[in-house]
């Protein structure tokens, strides 16, 4: 087993933890709904077949629904996030070498890569997340507004982490 995937591991678990133990306690007005769990599936290195890719993506939102007693939202959520990742890491401009040796990060990838690719599998992760909790279009005004507002905190929160742990994955 080599050390990136353990990493990856220890990453899994932490994330979960800070995202039940602490995130999911954060109630600013009933508007944010941060997810930084999310963080894990957008740094799974790009070589990871894409059925780890939604297994990983399953298991931890799973994870994250077992102990914040939610129905499988995170979970949905989640899967749908890896699965449309392989199309956003295209479409965000990733040079056609990036398997093998370069990961997605702001170190390999550049600061306005990472800031689009994160934005996009974000915001698609809280769009899901959003209509599966509210169930129903009558409230589309304060759906839209907490998927702004979840969108733009948990990005923040992912692109603080990433300055943070940024050197110490080199």
């Amino acid at each position: 087993m080599n050390s990136t995937y353990g990493k990856d591991i220890l990453r899994f678990f932490v994330l979960i933890a800070l995202q039940v133990l602490l995130l999911d306690h954060v109630n600013l007005g009933g508007y944010i709904n941060p997810s930084l769990y999310v963080f894990f599936i957008l740094l799974l290195p790009f070589e990871v077949p894409g059925w780890v890719l939604l297994i990983s993506a399953f298991l931890i939102g799973l994870g994250v629904d077992i102990f914040s007693n939610s129905t499988g939202l995170n979970a949905a959520a989640s899967v749908f996030m890896a699965y449309i990742r392989p199309w956003v890491v295209r479409r965000a401009g990733a040079p056609a070498d990036y398997e093998g040796n370069l990961k997605p990060g702001i170190a390999d990838m550049g600061f306005r890569w990472f800031l689009l690719y994160s934005l996009i599998l974000i915001f698609a992760h809280q769009l899901v997340l959003s209509l599966l909790d509210a169930f129903r279009f009558a409230e589309i005004g304060m759906i839209s507004i907490r998927l702004l507002l979840s969108t733009l905190f948990t990005l923040s929160l992912v692109i603080i982490a990433e300055y943070l742990f940024m050197r110490r994955r080199k």
